[in-house]
């Protein structure tokens, strides 16, 4: 499940995360620093697992748990037309 953001979506690194801006309308996303972690991984070619496994490591949660956590959000980003 790699993840790539639409060509229509910008990006920029905070010091509290990630802000997306949709460019067709202009509206900004912001990804909390958890949100940011999970992205990282999977525009790095990660995979559900991979960044699930990120999130167990940084702040020790049950595996499930985290899987179920990327997996809602590359939904949520799919879903608002983000990424592919």
């Amino acid at each position: 499940m790699p993840l790539r953001f639409d060509a229509h979506v910008s990006t920029a690194e905070t010091d509290y995360g990630t802000v997306l801006l949709d460019e067709r309308g202009g509206t900004y996303w912001e990804l909390n620093p958890t949100a940011t972690l999970v992205v990282r991984a999977l525009l790095d070619g990660g995979e559900a697992a991979d960044a699930a496994a990120a999130l167990v490591r940084e702040f020790d949660i049950e595996p499930t748990r985290a899987l179920r956590d990327v997996e809602a959000l590359v939904g949520d980003l799919r879903a608002a037309g983000l990424a592919s």
